[in-house]
């Protein structure tokens, strides 16, 4: 099983980089619609 991860892991690594850099997008947007009414 192990072995089926790390292989599913390494055969998508590409788009697990773009699946965490659009979490990353989405917590920093969501980061400042929090922090905008603040600034009005």
């Amino acid at each position: 099983m192990l072995t089926q991860i790390k292989t599913v892991i390494r055969n998508s690594r590409a788009t697990l980089v773009q699946d965490a850099f659009g979490v990353l997008v989405l917590v920093v947007m969501m980061l400042v619609a929090l922090h905008v009414p603040g600034i009005a």
